[in-house]
């Protein structure tokens, strides 16, 4: 153990070379029932890590966690790994806001080849700092995985403190951090004080924080258009601001498209089913599709894209019809 956390520490150092710098924050395929398709998951996966991704998060908010069971998150594990075979980074998201199941989550998790695992601030519970910290102390003390922690207090509800962060930072295993809050001034000060690694969370925010010496980005928009995240942080490394800004604004209308009108998971599926890379558009309820005007209002941002790398919606048709609604699975979201 004391072996694993000195070479995590070591590795820290090096966030590109650690999980690698393009992570895309990956949606579940369902079927019009709502069951995981699981080879339009195979296809996607391949798709992304094809196009330039380093890793994929699965079980993550985009993946609907939250009404995925347990078996489902482990078998979404060891379906990534397989088809990744090597070329990227699998890494589990999601957890609990119950301390107890996110521990036996990720034990499994590990045990199922994850390559790390991405801890979401307790959710609903709103735990004072002091019980943030200790979640994510326990959770890492039961994994030998690296972990990273995801501030995101537009749906956990509270926010990661200046404070926590760097309490977190001490332990070994913790290494990285996922920024969905959009603090441009905290996460520098986090950077610049702390050894964790800092991947952007929020698609519109990653030129803005990889300006500032973030790693790389956890993207939802990269389903889509991994290719063109690809060039964005190839162009930063190399110094290239001015190509990285095109880039950016290139994928602007984009991620408007895609995380403005509706929760992201349902229109980025809304987007890879009209461009044929899943066979169903599907969500579980809570999550419906696409009203006909919030359809209308994707499409129309669509139609603002111009030239983004490895990606045309020349041949995109969308399907209101097939997206509309949600779905009940026959199995409920959680075994616990």
């Amino acid at each position: 153990m004391l072996a694993v956390c000195a070479n995590l520490v070591a590795m820290s150092q090096n966030g590109k070379d650690f999980f690698g710098q393009v992570l895309v924050a990956l949606v579940t395929p369902m079927n019009s029932d709502g069951e995981v398709d699981w080879a339009s998951t195979e296809k996607l996966i391949d798709y992304i890590i094809s196009n330039g991704a380093d890793g994929v998060v699965v079980t993550g908010t985009t993946g609907e966690t939250s009404t995925l069971t347990d078996a489902e998150k482990l078998k979404l594990v060891t379906v990534a790994k397989s088809v990744s075979s090597g070329r990227a980074k699998i890494i589990t998201g999601g957890g609990s806001n119950e301390t107890a199941h996110a521990i036996q989550l990720y034990k499994a998790s590990e045990a199922a080849g994850a390559d790390g695992v991405m801890i979401v601030t307790p959710y609903y519970n709103k735990p004072s700092q002091a019980g943030v910290l200790t979640h994510f102390r326990l959770i890492a003390d039961a994994t030998d995985l690296p972990v990273i922690l995801y501030d995101i207090p537009g749906r956990a509800g509270i926010p990661i403190s200046y404070d926590t962060f760097h309490r977190a930072a001490k332990h070994p295993n913790i290494v990285a951090v996922k920024d969905a809050k959009g603090d441009l001034a905290q996460a520098s000060r986090i950077m610049n004080e702390t050894d964790l690694i800092y991947f952007s969370g929020d698609d519109s925010n990653v030129l803005p924080h990889l300006s500032i010496g973030a790693t790389g980005l956890i993207g939802v928009t990269a389903n889509v258009a991994p290719a063109a995240y690809r060039e964005l942080v190839d162009a930063t490394n190399r110094n290239d601001f001015n190509h990285a800004l095109s880039v950016h604004n290139t994928l602007e209308p984009l991620q408007r498209a895609l995380m403005t009108h509706v929760p992201g998971t349902v229109a980025t599926k809304y987007a890879l089913h009209g461009l044929g890379i899943i066979d169903s558009p599907r969500v579980r309820l809570p999550l419906v599709g696409p009203e006909d005007a919030e359809a209308a209002r994707i499409e129309d941002d669509i139609d603002k894209v111009k030239t983004i790398t490895g990606l045309t919606f020349e041949n995109f048709r969308p399907d209101r019809n097939a997206a509309a609604g949600g779905a009940l699975p026959k199995v409920a979201g959680t075994t616990r």
